[in-house]
């Protein structure tokens, strides 16, 4: 095969799914149809207060901030894979860096809009940044929150820029608006060498910028909790646990992606077994990891059985939650390490069922480090209705929290409907090198 022919497959196979087709517009229909019905759940929570809702005056923050401290920590994968891997030489991971980073994008930006559906007024968030004081970790979160957003969509749109000239050259049954957009989004690329070291130097800058800015956006998270004295949260390893479990539910996430990219848009030559494969080893690492601080997490209160910490322990480990507890911590993490370490469980389908599981844990992970705790305060619960003791999520409460989610997917899915998912410009750069050697 010729390099012309070659470069001609490949740029008619990475711009092959930017098309409209049935399936996608069912799908859209889908997501569409699924937000509304969660955004009137929140339509009913604005017009009628909190109250429709199951928190109260000790489980005031319930599945909205587990979903928050949930979406910010699988935004931190764009990081990892795109920033982390690239600056390590492991040229494995540039296949997946795109996806990677669409995710991060997509969780990122959704993250704040979790915390505004926590509120029962939202027209008051402006007084965070009208009234904020530098003492407050909210006001941490929210200035780290948005730096990430801004360097995340750096980071996805000044490496495609060469891939968003030859998608204004090579997908000619587009309407002429569209080529005229990705040629306007493509800032005149002529591929000269000194715009490729540009892009280059840049994408590497922010590389290296965004590894503190992500680790800061789930650092600070933490301290939203270990910033109290409640058991639970008293913690000084806060930081590094909710960073390591970040990266294990944002690798699960793009594992998750790989899979439904691969099949969907006939991928299978560049989203490879050897990707699933290397990948399932970084799952495994960085659940390892996670492990570590999970132990130090729970069994050094339970070795010294403090009072309060005591009561907190048993609730988890034999209580009302242990069930919840136990399957998040072996379905969520080791019975998948386990499995992760033989090489027939890191093929493509065994590793998504693997992934899924992973990720399902992540979430009830963060719910179990936020409702137990509220559920344990120190001051006795007296003299108030059951359901203020004990803390059972609404159907409005669940559907708003499953708006965020769906939102995401809207993101993901349109993204990967206009912009090539594997990196088109580097893809030909390595196949070129590969002919040369």
């Amino acid at each position: 095969m010729s390099d012309k022919k070659s470069s001609e497959k490949i740029i008619a196979d990475l711009l092959g799914h930017i098309r409209l087709s049935k399936s996608f517009m069912a799908w859209m229909g889908i997501l569409s149809v699924s937000l509304v019905v969660c955004l009137y759940a929140y339509f009913l929570q604005l017009r009628d207060g909190m109250v429709v809702t199951g928190l109260g005056d000790y489980v005031s923050w319930g599945m909205y901030i587990s979903n928050f401290v949930f979406f910010v920590a699988t935004s931190l994968i764009g990081m990892l894979i795109s920033a982390v891997l690239s600056l390590l030489n492991q040229k494995w991971a540039a296949p997946l860096a795109r996806i990677a980073e669409i995710i991060a994008l997509a969780f990122a930006a959704v993250a704040g809009l979790v915390i505004v559906m926590d509120m029962g007024r939202p027209e008051r968030l402006l007084n965070v940044f009208i009234h904020g004081r530098i003492q407050s970790p909210i006001v941490w979160d929210v200035t780290v929150v948005t730096i990430y957003v801004l360097i995340s969509t750096l980071f996805l749109y000044i490496p495609l820029i060469p891939d968003l000239k030859i998608c204004s050259e090579k997908l000619d049954k587009l309407p002429p608006f569209a080529r005229k957009i990705y040629t306007l989004l493509s800032l005149n690329w002529k591929g000269t060498p000194e715009q490729h070291e540009l892009i280059k130097k840049s994408t590497r800058a922010l590389a290296i910028f965004i590894i503190p800015v992500a680790l800061a956006i789930h650092t600070v998270t933490s301290w939203l909790f270990a910033n109290t004295s409640r058991a639970g949260w008293d913690s000084t390893i806060f930081g590094p646990y909710f960073v390591t479990g970040a990266f294990v539910s944002g690798t699960a996430a793009v594992i998750i992606a790989m899979f439904v990219f691969r099949k969907s848009f006939k991928l299978n030559e560049y989203i490879t077994d050897y990707h699933f494969d290397k990948i399932g080893k970084l799952l495994v690492l960085v659940s390892l990891v996670y492990l570590y601080f999970n132990l130090n997490e729970y069994m050094v209160p339970a070795y010294k059985m403090k009072r309060a910490e005591a009561f907190h322990i048993h609730e988890l480990f034999a209580g009302s939650h242990a069930f919840m507890f136990w399957a998040t911590q072996l379905l969520g993490l080791v019975i998948p390490i386990i499995l992760l370490l033989f090489k027939p469980f890191r093929k493509p389908l065994p590793i998504l069922v693997i992934a899924l599981m992973v990720l399902i844990g992540s979430w009830f992970k963060r719910y179990i480090i936020v409702v137990p705790t509220m559920e344990h305060p120190f001051l006795p619960i007296q003299n108030v209705p059951l359901n203020f003791k004990i803390y059972t999520p609404t159907l409005i409460e669940i559907g708003v929290t499953i708006a965020p989610m769906i939102m995401v997917l809207l993101i993901v899915t349109v993204l990967s409907k206009v912009i090539p998912i594997i990196p088109i410009q580097e893809t030909l750069d390595h196949a070129s090198e590969t002919e040369q050697k």
